[in-house]
């Protein structure tokens, strides 16, 4: 099929065209350009996809928290799309746990679409192609759009800048707040869930969240980030959840912080495809020398970081 096909396939809610483009996005295919090209008068449309960023440390129930959550926003009547970012195999580099096989409660659901991606060694919990992705989904015409991370991390925090709403996922025995705010998520969170509530110590995380948010006060008029309990494997607390993330759009639609947020993300993507080209520029350096000798000059005192950082600009015409 041609990319138009493809596009207008999206549009329509076919989700193998959505699947061929993504597959496109994450290949990196010479037909890239030509399908963001396609896509992006769709932006203009004033129903945008809800970008809601989950993440937490392994173990603290991402994939059967956002199932439950894919099945309550169902029940409000909203398409919903999912993506879950995967460690990749050192093989294939191909996503490796597939979330598919743990979401098969919404497989035959039309109004679902469920995609795993490779992160394919790139730090920050996602894949580098993920905002491309998503703008496939968006032009799709999809509400809500999921996107389960890696895992979280002192590195693993860039969903903050993908996403519209971060939610955050804690457990009892998975850490409390002090290492949360050593791992940075405390600054990045839109909704905290303590999960697997039903086990002891999940007051014990609420409390210490509860403490270290306080104690890293937004200001005023900023968002104060709620905290809910749930129990993700029987759907306790999920509404509350699903609730609070309706709450959160509605705060960002009202301050303005909706649209500073995508215009960050529109840069953000913007300077990361400049800086892969650029990298994939730097590679036509290695064969010739430059860097090495440029490298060789900074070891031996002749120069210094930053004046061969310019020289290995000019030499590329940068």
């Amino acid at each position: 099929m041609s990319v138009p096909d493809l596009v207008s396939g999206a549009r329509d809610g076919d989700p193998r065209a959505v699947g061929r483009l993504i597959s496109l996005v994450e290949d990196e295919s010479p037909l890239l350009r030509e399908v963001m090209a396609a896509l992006a008068p769709y932006a203009r449309t004033a129903r945008r996809a809800h970008v809601v960023g989950i993440t937490g440390s392994p173990g603290v129930g991402k994939s059967t928290s956002t199932n439950a959550l894919v099945t309550e926003l169902r029940r409000a009547g909203k398409r919903v799309a999912v993506l879950a970012v995967d460690p990749s195999s050192p093989f294939s580099g191909g996503a490796l746990l597939g979330d598919r096989v743990r979401m098969q409660d919404h497989a035959l659901d039309p109004g679902v679409f469920i995609r795993s991606m490779a992160s394919r060694g790139h730090l920050g919990g996602l894949a580098w192609t993920t905002p491309q992705a998503l703008r496939v989904l968006d032009a799709a015409g999809c509400d809500v759009i999921l996107v389960e991370t890696v895992g979280v991390g002192q590195s693993e925090v860039e969903v903050a800048g993908l996403a519209d709403t971060t939610l955050v996922l804690l457990a009892p025995g998975m850490g409390d707040g002090i290492q949360a705010a050593k791992a940075g998520i405390l600054e990045i969170g839109d909704l905290f869930v303590v999960n697997k509530a039903d086990r002891d110590g999940a007051d014990e995380v609420r409390r210490h969240l509860r403490t270290m948010l306080a104690l890293a006060d937004r200001g005023e008029g900023a968002w104060k980030a709620p905290i809910v309990k749930t129990v993700a494997a029987t759907g306790d607390g999920v509404a509350e959840v699903a609730a609070e993330i309706e709450r959160h759009l509605g705060w960002l639609e009202e301050s303005g912080e909706l649209v500073r947020r995508r215009t960050r993300r529109a840069r953000d993507e913007i300077e990361s495809i400049a800086l892969t080209r650029m990298r994939a520029r730097w590679g036509d350096v290695h064969g010739r020398s430059e860097l090495d000798e440029l490298a060789d000059a900074v070891v031996a005192g002749e120069s210094d970081p930053y004046t061969a950082a310019d020289r290995l600009l000019d030499v590329l015409g940068a």
